[in-house]
């Protein structure tokens, strides 16, 4: 598996910048199948820090209606990366 092909799109929301404040943790949208292992090797490898911590989670497609038509929007997988004291990743 490409490690570049792994990290679909970094997820820049109040709440995830607040957390890079906060807690040096950045929320990255990656593909269904990638695991802790596989980011943590993929983020190091392409940014050049090191990661303390990886949490993943799988976030359900909303309901979506347009007139008599419903449907649901894409399943998402989205991986929490807890960086070292002092590592920064330039993503704006």
């Amino acid at each position: 598996m490409n490690t570049c092909s792994l990290l679909l799109r970094p997820v820049i929301t109040e709440k995830t910048t607040r957390g890079i404040e906060v807690l040096n943790a950045y929320v990255f949208e990656v593909r269904a199948d990638a695991n802790k292992l596989t980011v943590r090797k993929a983020i190091e490898e392409t940014f050049g820090v090191k990661v303390v911590k990886v949490n993943m989670r799988n976030r359900k497609g909303k309901f979506k209606r347009l007139g008599r038509s419903f449907g649901y929007g894409k399943d998402r997988k989205e991986a929490v990366v807890t960086l070292r004291q002092g590592d920064k990743l330039d993503i704006y």
